[in-house]
């Protein structure tokens, strides 16, 4: 039985990838950080789930900007594969908290890798990087060859494990992968991201529960795809006869205010009428325009997505909305 070692296994992608290995007979190590409040939300379904076959995943503290809990694990468990997804993600935080975005998203890469190398061990590693390095691009659309020019903190730092995988790779013939992943979302993105952040609101709207939306950049354009289709590229690229990067993305691009559209209708709302320009959620640096070009994932891998950027909102607002219905229910039966 492979086992795999996986960081950010509580976060959207890190939850998808191991329900997704879970099926396909791994043995899953999530790593998670000491917290006071437990954060296991989006994994604690896999537990209870009876069509995952023989569900075997094991949680361990540890942390990215921490070197020895990272040897520990990797000497301890020996896995087959390595997923790094763990990351202070969130692109407008990274302005605010830009050496924490580094120590962790930059150097928590190379802590790994060097854990890899001094533990003598040849794991097959996947690097989660993003369309965040394209930043201020310089080609349309960004593909494997297209110059980076990152314009965040966050997208710096992920310019900077890129390239320490790519180095790996080749100083210690490591089987290492980037997957350059485009904006990907779901029901379980976190709340303070863009898409969540206006699926949430439409469904507390349509509810009363809530009046205005407040948002900063509507014209930015992004390539959106779902990320149950995107961690299965994941897996693909570390089942290949060699490694190399690869661009995932859908090849589509939208404004986040086709996105408002899109959310608004379908609980036939006027979203003109509830949202809100604040400036505090503008960038200091802006990325205008992101959109992929995945035909090598197609090529070599035989990846393409599977679910659209209208199926995919869709989805968001549904599941929003029997949600908050959910919560609303409680709390009557609780008065």
């Amino acid at each position: 039985m492979k086992k795999a070692l996986v960081t950010g296994i509580t976060g959207q992608d890190g939850s998808y990838l191991a329900e997704f290995l879970l099926t396909k007979g791994y043995e899953v190590y999530g790593i998670i950080r000491r917290s006071s409040s437990f954060n296991t939300g989006r994994i604690d379904p896999i537990y209870e789930d009876p069509h995952v076959p023989n569900p075997r995943l094991r949680l361990i503290y540890g942390d990215l900007n921490d070197a020895s809990s990272l040897n520990h694990a990797i000497r301890t468990i020996q896995p087959d594969e390595i997923y790094n997804l763990g990351a202070q993600s969130h692109v407008r935080v990274s302005f605010d908290i830009p050496e924490y975005t580094g120590d962790v998203t930059g150097l928590g890469t190379i802590r790994l890798l060097e854990a890899i190398r001094e533990a003598g061990l040849k794991p097959k590693f996947y690097q989660a990087s993003s369309s965040e390095m394209f930043g201020k691009v310089l080609e349309v659309p960004q593909r494997e060859s297209t110059p980076f020019y990152p314009r965040s903190p966050y997208g710096a730092a992920k310019v900077y494990s890129y390239w320490i995988t790519v180095n790996y790779r080749e100083a210690y013939n490591l089987f290492a992968c980037n997957g350059i992943l485009f904006n990907h979302e779901s029901p379980r993105r976190g709340e303070t991201f863009v898409t969540r952040k206006i699926t949430k609101a439409a469904a507390r709207i349509k509810l009363g529960v809530q009046k205005d939306l407040y948002l900063g950049n509507l014209d930015a354009k992004r390539d959106w795809g779902f990320a149950g289709d995107y961690i299965q590229a994941m897996w693909m690229m570390l089942q290949a006869d060699k490694p190399d990067d690869y661009v995932i993305a859908t090849g589509e691009t939208h404004t986040v205010r086709e996105m408002l559209e899109l959310a608004f209708n379908r609980l036939q709302l006027d979203w003109k009428k509830h949202v809100k320009i604040d400036e505090k959620y503008y960038r200091p640096t802006e990325v205008d325009l992101l959109i992929g070009d995945a035909s090598k994932a197609k090529r070599e891998l035989g990846w393409e997505p599977k679910v659209h950027f209208e199926e995919l909102i869709t989805m968001m607002v549904d599941a929003d909305l029997a949600a908050e219905k959910e919560r609303l229910e409680g709390v009557r039966l609780k008065r």
